[in-house]
């Protein structure tokens, strides 16, 4: 700066003094504000640090503990990534696979512990026998995906046994209850058997013995042959036929024998142009068996009626007639294997119509007649294929609680 040309003078000098002291005094003023705020931010940034040292210290322990409740749970866990690659897993994982999945690509694990042909939906069938079950779920991020794996090779052996023993219960039900239903009709066809070695017997009794004896044999034959239907219930091989060729079908065995009886029989005068996917012998034979049994109803002299009902995805063959019906008390016990309420009756021929209707995906109901006697529903899904395309709720109103 350069010096004033002219010196100061004594007041200047002064006032420059004053205006000196005074901003040294702001300047001071301002320091010691500054060391304060400068303390104040320094203990806050302690009091920071030290909280953050803390809520590291916790996630570090909450994320140790979550590694060892990992390790310690009983079903393996695995996390995949976009391209399905292993991300992490636990230890049990390695146990249940065989194999360290750890930055392995899921599709080459699956394919060097299994089978193509073992893997059912969200079930594996190892190489080595073991049965695993999977259960994914997609992270929060949605970028990651999580499998937990269960070993239920026990569950399953269990439940093969729990089913061993069912059926091998149930066969020694039916076993019993066949040689019960046998037993009448045997005994039968032997008292009336007993006379024919008498000499003095005619030429047309022996021949009414024998006929009688042949009813027997033939209501024992009746007797198995249902059975032996009932058994081997949806065992057969599915296709594709139209409702036409069905309805003619049952029509071209089931008139004959009604007009024979002394009854009636109407069927459909159009029938619904649809095909459907079924087991078409077990189909005709459900069919039948309805038709057959409302004609017995009224000891062969019922009026009987066929028709179709096309609603929604199932086809409906109702089968009515005007005989004495089905009490409320029975509704619940017809379709009970070998339960019949006639003295020549096997007991299992609406068993195998609930049986084909379920092996079908359909359901069967009964309920009473407008017009009087029983009306049978058998409801058939369109598509079929084993009950794969059954949909719940256009079934809903033909389930009961009559089915085997």
């Amino acid at each position: 700066m350069p010096l004033p040309s002219t010196p100061l003078t004594p007041q200047q000098l002064e006032q420059a003094f004053v205006t000196f002291n005074q901003v040294s005094s702001e300047l001071d003023a301002s320091y010691r504000i500054l060391q304060t705020r400068v303390a104040a931010l320094t203990v806050e940034l302690n009091e920071a640090r030290s909280q953050r040292l803390q809520e590291l210290a916790e996630k570090e322990q909450l994320a140790n503990r979550l590694e060892l409740l990992m390790d310690a749970l009983p079903g393996a866990v695995v996390v995949l990534d976009t391209a399905d690659q292993v991300q992490e897993a636990n230890r049990e994982a390695s146990n249940l696979l065989g194999v360290n999945p750890a930055n392995c690509q899921w599709q080459d694990i699956l394919d060097r512990i299994t089978q193509v042909s073992t893997r059912h939906g969200q079930e594996l069938m190892l190489r080595d026998g073991r049965r695993l079950s999977l259960t994914q779920r997609a992270l929060s991020d949605g970028d990651e995906r999580l499998i937990l794996i269960t070993d239920v090779t026990e569950l399953h052996a269990l439940q093969d046994a729990v089913n061993r023993e069912k059926r091998l219960s149930a066969l020694g039900e039916m076993a019993a209850r066949l040689a019960h239903q046998v037993r009448t009709p045997l005994s039968s066809a032997l008292l009336y058997m007993s006379p024919l070695c008498a000499a003095e017997l005619t030429r047309s009794e022996r021949t009414r013995i024998a006929n009688k004896v042949l009813d027997r044999l033939r209501h024992m034959e009746s007797l198995v042959d249902s059975l032996l239907s009932f058994v081997r219930g949806s065992a057969a091989k599915f296709e594709a036929v139209t409702l036409t060729d069905l309805t003619r079908e049952v029509v071209d065995v089931v008139a004959p024998l009604i007009d024979r009886a002394g009854g009636s029989f109407s069927a459909p005068a159009e029938i619904p142009d649809i095909q459907v996917v079924v087991v078409k012998e077990a189909l005709v034979g459900a069919v039948l068996n309805l038709i057959t049994n409302a004609a017995e109803a009224g000891e062969g002299k019922n009026n009987v009626t066929l028709q179709l009902k096309n609603e929604e995805k199932n086809i409906v063959f109702c089968v009515s007639d005007d005989g004495p019906g089905v009490t409320e008390d029975l509704r619940d016990r017809i379709f009970d294997p070998f339960f019949t309420t006639r003295s020549l009756g096997t007991g299992l021929g609406l068993a195998v119509v609930a049986m084909t209707a379920r092996a079908h995906g359909g359901a069967i109901n009964v309920r009473s007649n407008a017009a009087g006697g029983a009306l049978f529903e058998l409801a058939i899904p369109i598509l079929g294929g084993g009950g794969t395309q059954r949909d719940a709720a256009s079934h809903k109103r033909y389930e009961n609680s009559a089915t085997p």
